[in-house]
């Protein structure tokens, strides 16, 4: 009798019965995943990405990465239940003085939550994050934008060789010790 995994895997340790397991399981869990689905998407709203890019590119002027303007929508949405009205209202403030850049309309944005919704949207495109607190969930790490103006010189502290998301470059060769 052969076994698919190991030759000398004796029947009593065999994984056939654990893959079968782990089959169920997840079986189980696609059965219970649309009702789990539809709850989570009827609690969480977030804000259009369309709407969230474009207010986030009249305040930053740098290229931004969609991926991680998705993730902060999310992210800003759940911990700011106003900031799509308020994202609203910097757009009006935006288009009402056909503004490109966020020196065009900043100074019109009225102090308060409005202002502190365009604050927090800068702050998290530049951070990474949308609290500093400690141990908050970070949205951006290399592609955060403090980093870019000195990606070419200096490297974010890493366990990864090559720098960030570098796990699997290999090691550069060691070369001759220097004797003493």
């Amino acid at each position: 009798m052969t076994y698919p995994f190991r030759d000398d895997c004796p029947p009593e340790y065999s994984l056939v019965r654990r893959r079968f397991l782990g089959g169920g399981v997840a079986l189980l869990g696609l059965a219970a995943a649309p009702r789990d689905v539809a709850a989570l998407a009827g609690t969480v709203s977030g804000i259009p990405l369309p709407k969230f890019m474009e207010v986030s590119s009249l305040l930053v002027n740098h290229q931004l990465n969609g991926a991680v303007g998705a993730r902060l929508a999310v992210a800003l949405a759940v911990a700011y239940p106003d900031m799509e009205q308020n994202i609203d209202d910097i757009l009006t403030i935006a288009r009402k003085n056909n503004a490109k850049v966020v020196e065009d309309f900043y100074p019109d944005i009225p102090q308060g939550s409005v202002q502190d919704a365009a604050l927090t949207i800068i702050s998290a495109w530049y951070s990474g994050v949308i609290s500093e607190a400690l141990g908050s969930e970070v949205y951006a790490y290399e592609l955060a934008l403090m980093y870019q103006p000195t990606s070419d010189v200096m490297t974010i502290p890493s366990y990864a060789i090559s720098g960030p998301n570098g796990w699997n470059a290999s090691a550069p060769p060691l070369t001759d010790m220097p004797e003493f």
